[in-house]
C-alpha cells in the first residue's frame, strides 16, 4: 500500500514507519463531522509533533480538495491523501474522523472511530506514554461533544 503525500515524497506503509511509527488523523472532507474536529485534532497532533513518531493528517480526497478541506493544516503537518481509501480499507475503519496509531512492526497499537474523546485520550496517553512525551488535554475546552462521525466509506 502506497502513502501519497501532499508535499515530498511518497512511500509505502513499510517506508513511512521505517524509523518512527505513523499516528495520523483521517479525514473526510465532505463531511462536517471531520469539520468539526479539525482544530481539536490539529492541536492533539501539534503536541505530539516534536516527539519520536511521525504525525500526519490523511485525508480521504484529492490533493486539491485535501488542501482546501486543511487550509494552514496542510503545510504545517505532514498530509496524505487516500482518495480511494486505502488505507481507510486497510485499516478496517468504520467512521470518521479517526485516530490511528500504527507500530513500525505495522501493527495498529490504537484506533479511535468518530469523536469519542476517552478513546481519543487513550491513545494519546498511551503514546505519550511510549514516547516519554507530555500529553495533550482531551477533550480541550473549546473541543466539540462527543459524536458518532461518518461512514468510513463514503
Amino acid at each position: 500500500m502506497k502513502l501519497t503525500a501532499l508535499e515530498g515524497p511518497s512511500g509505502t506503509l513499510p517506508e513511512w514507519l521505517t524509523n518512527f511509527q505513523l499516528v495520523t488523523v483521517v479525514l473526510d472532507p465532505y463531511t462536517n463531522q471531520s469539520a468539526w474536529l479539525l482544530e481539536t485534532a490539529g492541536r492533539i497532533l501539534r503536541e505530539f509533533s516534536g516527539a519520536d513518531c511521525r504525525v500526519s493528517w490523511t485525508v480521504t480526497a484529492d490533493e486539491a480538495d485535501a488542501k482546501r478541506f486543511l487550509g494552514p493544516w496542510a503545510t504545517e503537518l505532514l498530509t496524505f491523501v487516500d482518495p480511494d481509501r486505502t488505507l481507510v480499507k486497510a485499516l478496517d475503519l468504520q467512521r470518521l474522523p479517526a485516530l490511528v496509531n500504527i507500530r513500525q512492526d505495522l501493527s495498529v497499537a490504537g484506533v479511535a472511530e468518530g469523536w469519542d474523546p476517552p478513546a481519543w485520550d487513550a491513545i494519546a496517553t498511551e503514546l505519550a506514554r511510549m514516547m516519554s512525551w507530555s500529553h495533550p488535554s482531551i477533550p480541550g475546552a473549546d473541543d466539540p461533544g462527543p459524536f458518532e462521525g461518518s461512514p468510513a466509506l463514503g
